[in-house]
């Protein structure tokens, strides 16, 4: 039996829409990917950063609530979420845009 995102402690609806549209559809899926690879798609998907999401995600897959993250945990876990936006960036995410919304950027050489 397969079971909602939003069933994972701290996750609601919009978080599961938004896991939904990074193509992750259930729980079961989240918690294999594990956190870290699952926010990454989050942010390849066009979510923004954020680290109160984040560690939330991170809190919930543990079953604890996302306000019992604290002191060094917490600071570990900043620094976790740090190197995953870095990582994420993306350079042609402008182009990758243009083409989500059926806009594409020609070469100058090609003919209409």
């Amino acid at each position: 039996m397969s079971y909602p995102v939003s069933s994972i402690r701290n996750l609601g609806p919009a978080t599961e829409r938004e896991f939904a549209r990074a193509g992750i559809h259930t729980a079961e899926e989240l918690r294999s990917l594990g956190p870290d690879a699952a926010y990454k798609r989050l942010l390849a998907s066009g979510v923004r950063p954020h680290f109160i999401g984040y560690y939330a995600l991170v809190m919930g897959l543990q079953g604890r609530l996302w306000n019992d993250c604290k002191g060094k945990e917490k600071e570990e876990l900043r620094i976790r979420f740090d190197a995953i936006c870095a990582g994420s960036k993306d350079e042609n995410a402008f182009e990758r845009l243009l083409d989500e919304i059926g806009v594409r950027a020609r070469d100058s050489g090609s003919t209409p």
